[in-house]
């Protein structure tokens, strides 16, 4: 398998179509990056490498006692043993974490045959465990136990050791890797169960991406407690517009901004960019020109349709981010 075919839904690029121009106001909004340290508490998320033996509730329990925040939340469970990356939304940012069930995650892990199979023959059940599967979920879960679809976007084995198998595997979210190792066995008709996981990516969230841990977390914040300096704070904690990176999006113009907050559904009017990506009945990113996530809206046309249009309702509004008032009314402008 050729290294460009590891590839996650959110390793697609954005792919923008300008169906009008127009500048930004700087006197309203801001930009993610320049957001304050306040703002990122609210409006932020970290990339957390979670530890083996706490669990994924009980390690966003300590990240609110850290930050002294109300409000936090993770994106996608992580079995107690299991380590290796989890997204944390802080504040209002959890509303958000949603946007990650269609990024993909990545895992390497460790699977024990319990007899010994050949090199080829494991090789070949791998490829077979590729592309939509069924599954269902193990008796220790916490979703009813029905058979579900859940798509393997690429395996590979890395190495082979006796009867332990390293293994990379990218696939949707939702899809129970210890279940994985299991069907593998049995299709092999020798048996076989997961030793180790780890997870290394949430969509854009990677391991190489400034992955840090609850102690990183509690030496910057104590720096700042002590002397005001919020430098590594800043550093560890992502807008969360990250959290979006992937998604398909829609650019609007300042004067739509606040009609979008208040609920409004985007009119053509509004529009400047448009992902091509965009297709009818899927969620995308209502975004402002300084990059500024508004909310989620369902796309009632296609990129081409929208980019075409010159009038009516193209994206219904379906979830608000930002807050109203951020930017003014349109009637209320100079």
């Amino acid at each position: 398998m050729e290294k460009s075919e590891f590839k996650l839904p959110s390793d697609e690029s954005e792919q923008l179509l300008v169906k009008s121009q127009d500048n930004t106001n700087s006197d309203y909004g801001c930009e993610p990056e320049k957001r304050s340290l306040e703002a990122l508490l609210q409006y932020g998320v970290i990339n957390l490498d979670k530890p083996s033996g706490p669990t994924s509730h009980e390690v966003v329990s300590w990240v609110r006692k850290i930050l002294g925040i109300s409000n936090a939340g993770h994106g996608g469970t992580l079995d107690p043993r299991v380590t290796g990356v989890l997204p944390c939304a802080l504040g209002k940012a959890t509303r958000v974490l949603s946007s990650l069930l269609t990024a993909g995650k990545e895992y390497i892990g460790v699977l024990y045959l319990h007899t010994p199979e050949t090199r080829k023959r494991i090789k070949r059940i791998f490829k077979l465990f590729t592309g939509r599967i069924y599954q269902r979920p193990p008796l220790k879960s916490s979703v009813v136990r029905k058979i579900r679809v859940r798509e393997i976007y690429y395996s590979e084995i890395l190495e082979i050791e006796n009867n332990h198998i390293l293994f990379r595997i990218g696939c949707e979210a939702g899809t129970y890797i210890r279940k994985f190792c299991f069907d593998i066995g049995e299709a092999l008709c020798s048996g076989a169960h997961m030793l180790e996981l780890r997870r290394t990516r949430v969509g854009n969230f990677k391991e190489n991406d400034n992955l840090i841990t609850l102690q990183n977390l509690k030496d910057a914040f104590t720096i700042f407690q002590i002397d005001g300096n919020d430098y590594y704070l800043k550093k560890i904690i992502f807008p969360m517009e990250k959290m979006v990176s992937h998604m398909p999006k829609i650019f609007i113009r300042d004067t739509a901004v606040d009609a979008i907050s208040h609920g409004a559904d985007l009119a053509s009017a509004g529009i400047c960019y448009i992902d091509a990506r965009i297709k009818v009945n899927m969620m995308v990113a209502i975004m402002t020109l300084k990059r500024e996530l508004i909310g989620f809206g369902i796309s009632l046309k296609t990129a081409m349709q929208i980019y075409k249009a010159k009038k009516g309702i193209l994206v219904k509004t379906n979830k608000v981010f930002m807050e109203r008032g951020v930017y003014p009314r349109w009637d209320e402008r100079k």
